[in-house]
């Protein structure tokens, strides 16, 4: 079975460009007179479709003291509008074998529809009411804030490990709006009323602010039958205001977190960097970034696993990650958990000097070939994922980049050198970290 799961990964590797072009998919892309983008992913494989649609507006283009409001309104739109009664929307898609969620993420907020080919339009005449035809009442907002609210007690304030990495990001950030978790500051949900839902939903639900994104057993011409006929009567927003964000001051001072909390079970190191996002035609830092902490962080055969885990035993985790598809500033962190008997400073020491000894040793060409060996073999791969696709481009275009740039991408990792990505190294500032202790309780001092 090992060799052939092997052979499979060669396989795939080794295939012609032309043969990875066939199995990616056409993708077309067109703009309606309203001003809605338009994608669509072609995959016949199955009689099935996703059908997405993205608006540029997410939990960092809140007014500031509404935190959660972008999330707040993901929830009530799944509440009654012209034609639909509250909860029918999704019954109708469950009825018709299919599957639909919502979510929200700093720049972009998603709603989506898994179903059979044959009912891509049943879903466009849906999610058209609701980009413009949502009625909300006071008690829809007293309900679904509740909704929230336990939310964020279940996933944030019952979680130590959630509230650490709040306390992080907000350390990182100093003047920008990802500082701010994406369900909000409980002080502020608290708040949230129908005014506040209204104005974020009247303000960026429009068609101008919007990506359709239709991937799976369609065709563009298909699709722009049934987009011109259920969302392009929908009128733009001119005042759809330039999508500006507050930007970082230079960041010339590391910081420090220490979280205690009774409940930690593990205690553990953070490191987050202030570093560049992901820009459309400029993309080889991010590349080098993305590569990079792969190197790091990126298993059991990464550089700090072998010092920190294997070498030295100082550590029974590491990991390194860099969020690259961001509209503005994003980060590089890594995880240390330090073994039994070792002190978070003892870890902390540890990682320092494995990360030193990393910028003098440089790029071991040979992980540098395996690294690329398995991004090659994983973009490929998801290609047969129609979810995976639709996200990807989705993302992406959300926060800046062009389709352009998601296609050009996988040959910009391939070219990435060993010297690249020692230059993207010195992006990790240490005056532009934040350095963040969880540990178990007020009395440890680990």
């Amino acid at each position: 079975m090992l060799r052939y799961a092997r052979s499979l990964l060669l396989s795939a590797v080794l295939l012609p460009a032309a043969a990875l072009a066939e199995s990616s998919g056409k993708v077309t892309d067109f703009v309606l007179d309203n001003g809605m983008q338009v994608v669509v992913i072609e995959d016949h494989r199955a009689s099935v479709v996703q059908h997405m649609l993205w608006y540029r507006a997410g939990s960092a283009d809140e007014p500031t003291g509404s935190s959660g409001v972008a999330h707040f309104l993901e929830h009530l739109l799944f509440k009654a509008t012209d034609k639909l009664e509250a909860g029918e929307m999704s019954a109708t898609v469950a009825a018709n074998g299919g599957r639909d969620n919502a979510f929200t993420s700093y720049d972009y907020t998603a709603y989506f529809q898994r179903i059979a080919a044959d009912r891509l339009e049943l879903m466009m005449t849906m999610e058209a009411d609701r980009m413009k035809n949502i009625r909300l009442t006071p008690e829809n907002i007293a309900t679904e804030r509740k909704v929230i609210i336990e939310e964020r007690n279940q996933r944030t304030e019952n979680n130590p490990q959630a509230l650490f990495g709040e306390q992080v990001s907000a350390a990182q950030y100093l003047n920008h709006r990802y500082g701010t978790p994406v369900i909000g500051w409980m002080h502020e949900m608290e708040e949230l009323d129908l005014d506040d839902a209204l104005s974020f939903y009247e303000l960026y639900y429009s068609p101008n602010n919007a990506i359709l994104i239709v991937s799976g057993d369609v065709t563009p011409d298909n699709v722009r039958t049934l987009a011109e006929k259920h969302y392009a009567a929908i009128p733009a927003n001119p005042d759809l205001p330039e999508r500006l964000r507050t930007e970082e001051p230079l960041q010339n001072a590391e910081r420090r977190v220490i979280f205690r909390d009774a409940r930690v079970a593990q205690p553990y190191i953070s490191r987050s960097y202030l570093v560049p996002e992901r820009d459309s035609g400029a993309q080889d830092t991010a590349a080098a970034l993305t590569i990079l902490a792969e190197i790091l962080g990126g298993g059991t055969t990464s550089y700090l696993a072998e010092k920190l885990q294997f070498d030295t035993q100082t550590a029974t985790y590491s990991a390194a990650w860099y969020s690259g598809v961001s509209l503005d500033d994003t980060t590089f962190r890594m995880v240390i958990v330090p073994s039994d008997g070792m002190s978070l400073e003892e870890g902390e020491a540890a990682m320092d000097k494995a990360l030193a000894e990393f910028m003098k040793a440089g790029v071991d060409p040979k992980q540098l070939d395996r690294i690329k060996l398995q991004i090659r073999a994983a973009e490929i791969y998801a290609q047969d994922n129609v979810d995976g696709i639709a996200n990807r481009y989705g993302s992406a275009l959300t926060s800046g980049l062009a389709i352009e740039d998601v296609q050009a991408w996988p040959s910009i990792l391939d070219a990435i050198t060993a010297e690249d990505i020692m230059e993207a190294a010195k992006l990790l500032r240490r005056e532009a970290s934040v350095t963040g202790w969880l540990m178990r309780d007020e009395g440890d001092t680990r």
